[in-house]
């Protein structure tokens, strides 16, 4: 593994069409984690990072991002890098979207991937019965427990009773405990044996749960077959737990200087933290 590299993705020999504007021989498909990554613990997207990935995807490269965040809590992040056209994963891959200035908002919903989420969480709450628990249903609602609330979300939570969560078809579980570590978060997980659900800790004691199978890479793996990218020329940058699987999809990965032993040894090299600006200087080193 390497670490704090600037150098150009092999094969990326920046060479240039004549027939069109900017275009480079071999296009590069960018996927780019948020919390952690392009903006700070505070939600703050330094200029550094900012203006890198503007000038990523102006050079024509398929830079999309790829969050654990809902759709309405991704949109702002989309709009600020200035991504018009092309591909934004959330709902770490349970939701995928397809962005052009022609559609209603500036976007479509291309892809989604429900799941019942009564099992996972009826098996939780009897390990976390003190946990916060909020779910995104299939028409892009939030219904919490004791109005939990995150700006991941998106959008206001709806206060539901623990029923209504058991009978709704979800995309996305988040379950949050101020009581516990993420070390009794994974504890209880192992204990309650997760099936038929994909899910990832974070930082602090807080779990999302996807469909089965669904992780950031899967959804990003389809949208690379849609495009017709090779995968050596595919980047990643991320820092959390749940970026795991999109740093060993990518050709290149790249992990945050401030991610946990796991996600650093998933990566291929490791880069500055968030507070450093890590992003620009991977960003920079593609153009």
């Amino acid at each position: 593994m390497t670490t704090l590299t600037e150098t150009s993705v092999a094969g990326n020999d920046d060479r240039r069409d004549n027939n069109e504007n900017n275009a480079i021989s071999q296009k590069l498909m960018v996927a780019l984690d948020v919390d952690g990554t392009l903006v700070n613990h505070d939600g703050h997207m330094s200029a550094g990072v900012r203006e890198s990935a503007q000038a990523v995807v102006a050079a024509g490269h398929e830079v999309m991002i790829a969050t654990g965040r809902s759709l309405n809590a991704t949109l702002p992040i989309i709009e600020k890098i200035g991504i018009e056209r092309g591909y934004a994963v959330c709902c770490n891959g349970g939701v995928t979207l397809r962005l052009h200035p022609a559609l209603d908002g500036g976007y479509e919903v291309i892809h989604k991937a429900t799941f019942d989420p009564g099992p996972a969480l009826r098996a939780l709450r009897e390990r976390l019965p003190s946990a916060k628990y909020a779910l995104e249903d299939e028409e892009g609602n939030f219904l919490s427990t004791e109005r939990f609330q995150d700006a991941s979300f998106g959008v206001e939570a709806i206060g539901v009773d623990f029923h209504t969560l058991l009978e709704a078809t979800a995309v996305r579980v988040v379950v949050f405990s101020t009581e516990n570590t993420p070390e009794e978060f994974t504890a209880a997980i192992e204990h309650v044996g997760l099936a038929g659900v994909t899910y990832s800790v974070g930082w602090t004691a807080w779990l999302d749960i996807a469909a089965a199978g669904v992780t950031k890479a899967s959804a990003l793996e389809n949208l690379r077959g849609r495009l017709g990218i090779e995968p050596h020329l595919t980047v990643a940058i991320g820092d959390g737990r749940n970026d795991i699987e999109m740093l060993s999809w990518a050709g290149r990965g790249v992990a945050m200087g401030q991610a946990p032993e796991e996600v650093i040894a998933a990566a291929d090299e490791v880069t500055h933290s968030v507070f450093d600006d890590g992003a620009a200087h991977v960003l920079r080193s593609l153009l």
